[in-house]
């Protein structure tokens, strides 16, 4: 599908301030598969069959229109292509076309170009193809998606209501516009012991003490307060993860009524993080499709299982590991998720 964006007014069939039956009308009588709330006020709709996602304002009126980059029509904005293209082509096509018109551009959360004059927000996803057999696999670069939105959420989208509580960036790390990778030659090795611990992290330390191992303050932290159920107790404000920028790693803690939180997962970041191997696989801050390859060619010598996480990340049954692909501006490098025993991992 080829649709043309007017900014601030709509994109291909769909117009600002649409109610979702006139929304699902447009989209050929559409079902949004995932949904929240529609009908009632805010709320979002998934028409995964069209490959977008409609995210509706206090008064179930459409405020923004999300693309996919894989799955979504193809939106042109006077000359420029802005779906499923690399990303520095996309952000030198509209810094070229905002210079033209006088518009101006910032850099958002992703790092990506977005323009309050024109209700874009751009951003990039992974790519995906399919294998000769037919399976689907991970590529290594990322292609081009969008927020577009209408004139009342143009100034900031990510954190205006109610894109905010479709998806919300506040705990993601914002990126400047450049992804520097280390050089393997300067990353730190360490060792790594399935379902135990990596480098000198051990599952069950808590807080405090990963922050003393690492020598380093987090840059950020994550958490939130518990909804109430009884194994979680009430007030309590919850640590889910620290981030350790200089390291190249995130905590993930686990914790339960009455239990302060304990190392549970680590997450070493690809374009910064320790290396990693898997008898003598390096797993961090390579090409991910390499990496997948040595990895199904380990798991099939060794006739292990091979499991998938929820966002396509591979590990072999077990060991509690998943490969992971972090951005690098248009392509994507490998980074790792290494969890104890029993934790569930979501992406």
């Amino acid at each position: 599908m080829q649709w043309v964006l007017e900014p601030l007014v709509g994109v291909g069939p769909l117009r600002f301030g649409m109610n979702p039956d006139q929304v699902a009308s447009a989209l050929d009588g559409a079902t949004a598969y995932i949904s929240t709330g529609l009908g009632s006020g805010v709320g979002w709709g998934d028409y995964s069959d069209w490959g977008v996602t409609a995210v509706y304002g206090e008064d179930s009126g459409l405020v923004a229109v999300a693309i996919d980059a894989m799955d979504g029509p193809l939106v042109r904005l006077r000359d420029v292509e802005l779906i499923a293209r690399v990303p520095s082509e996309v952000r030198a096509d509209i810094y070229g076309l905002a210079l033209k018109e006088g518009a101006s551009v910032r850099v958002n959360w992703s790092g990506d170009p977005e323009v309050a004059a024109w209700g874009i927000s751009m951003g990039a996803a992974l790519e995906l193809g399919l294998s000769p057999e037919g399976y689907t696999e991970r590529r290594d670069r990322v292609i081009t998606h969008a927020l577009l939105v209408g004139p009342e959420l143009a100034r900031d989208p990510y954190t205006s209501e109610p894109v905010i509580r479709w998806s919300d960036v506040r705990h993601r790390a914002p990126n400047s516009g450049a992804w520097p990778v280390k050089a393997e030659q300067v990353r730190p090795r360490w060792d790594w012991t399935p379902l135990e611990g990596i480098g000198p992290l051990r599952f069950g330390m808590n807080s405090e003490q990963v922050a003393a191992v690492l020598n380093e303050v987090p840059a950020a932290r994550h958490g939130r307060y518990p909804f109430g159920q009884p194994w979680e107790g009430f007030g309590t404000w919850m640590l889910h993860h620290d981030r350790f920028d200089a390291t190249g790693v995130t905590a993930h803690y686990t914790s339960g009524f009455g239990a302060p939180p304990t190392l549970g997962a680590v997450t070493v970041h690809g374009r910064t993080g320790p290396q990693i191997d898997l008898e003598g696989i390096r797993l961090i801050g390579m090409a991910v499709s390499a990496v997948d390859t040595a990895l199904i060619q380990y798991i099939e010598e060794r006739e292990m299982g091979l499991v998938v996480g929820c966002s396509g990340d591979l590990g072999p049954d077990g060991l509690n590991m998943y490969v992971r692909a972090t951005r690098a501006g248009d392509t994507v490098v490998s980074e790792a998720r290494f969890c104890q025993e029993g934790w569930e991992d979501h992406g």
